[in-house]
């Protein structure tokens, strides 16, 4: 085997191949022994073994997990959060390092705490995604330059620490560590909310073109930068939102405070206030495409 970090698996199992699990396979590829693949499709098991992303596939998570060393749950957040409640703890053997992806934490990091001594679990979020699914789309370099969260446990102890801080190494991504809660909150504002408005929107200009179908024919990049996230599947991201209500509902509470502001200004056509209001906006998201977007484009 060949890698320039730490991190070596002598049996690397991934739950769940769809993009994410399927890039994670790859990226981890030259640093994993034996990797076993863990996906209810067979489409996706097939393909995952005709192009070597994994070397075994199968159905059977006992299988799958069982002589492990290293396990990755690549599934959405509630199979993930039943998987660790019901089942996996009595799957996995002492000293495996246990990881999930999940989008939210602290439902999962919770369940992980009651998994039995011996298990090295700590939870983890990529940040990182593409608008097409699957794992035909995977792609090794997926999680390179980009942030990867690491939620401690009860059963994060500091080996489990540093091995993961070694996987995310090798994933090339750059780790950031934090309270479970903490984490929700911030991708609540990030992730969640913008879905939501983005869902929001797309239902506001369907219903004007109920009455102007050709709204549709006029829209363009504005448009289609602003919805794309409603087309998620909404499945997902019921399931993300739902293990996230919280923080969620107290941000939409500060959107609409904002919305209030911006529909005074436009009744009272005071085009100055507008402009105060919107000027700060636009510097910060300038800010952060050169300080944080461009940075890790450029591998810094």
């Amino acid at each position: 085997m060949t890698g320039g970090t730490g991190f070596q698996s002598r049996h690397l199992a991934v739950v769940g191949l769809g993009l994410m699990g399927g890039s994670l396979a790859r990226a981890l590829r030259s640093h994993a022994a034996v990797i076993t693949g863990v996906e209810a499709n067979p489409e996706s098991r097939e393909y995952a073994l005709a192009q070597g992303i994994v070397d075994h596939a199968t159905d059977d998570l006992r299988a799958g997990v069982s002589e492990a060393d290293t396990v990755i749950l690549c599934a959405p957040v509630r199979i993930i959060q039943t998987m660790l409640e019901k089942r996996i703890g009595s799957y996995l053997r002492s000293n495996t390092l246990l990881i999930d992806i999940g989008s939210t934490k602290r439902d999962i990091c919770e369940a992980m705490g009651k998994l039995p001594v011996g298990i090295h679990a700590i939870g983890g979020h990529p940040m990182t995604g593409k608008e097409v699914s699957g794992v035909a789309a995977s792609d090794g370099a997926l999680y390179r330059g980009r942030p990867f969260v690491l939620c401690p446990t009860r059963r994060t102890l500091p080996a489990t620490r540093l091995r993961a801080l070694s996987l995310v190494a090798a994933l090339e991504a750059v780790p950031f560590e934090m309270e479970a809660q903490r984490h929700d909150h911030l991708v609540a504002a990030i992730s969640h909310l913008p879905y939501i408005l983005s869902a929001a929107l797309v239902a506001t200009v369907d219903k004007q073109g109920k009455s102007d179908p050709q709204v549709w024919e006029l829209a363009a990049g504005g448009f289609r930068d602003m919805s794309r996230l409603a087309g998620q599947d909404v499945q997902m991201m019921s399931d993300i939102m739902s293990t996230n209500t919280q923080a969620v509902a107290t941000l939409l509470a500060l959107f609409r405070v904002q919305l209030a502001m911006l529909e005074a200004m436009l009744v009272s056509r005071d085009d100055q206030q507008l402009a105060d209001f919107l000027r700060p906006a636009r510097e910060a998201r300038l800010e952060w495409i050169q300080k944080y977007e461009n940075g890790a484009k450029n591998g810094k």
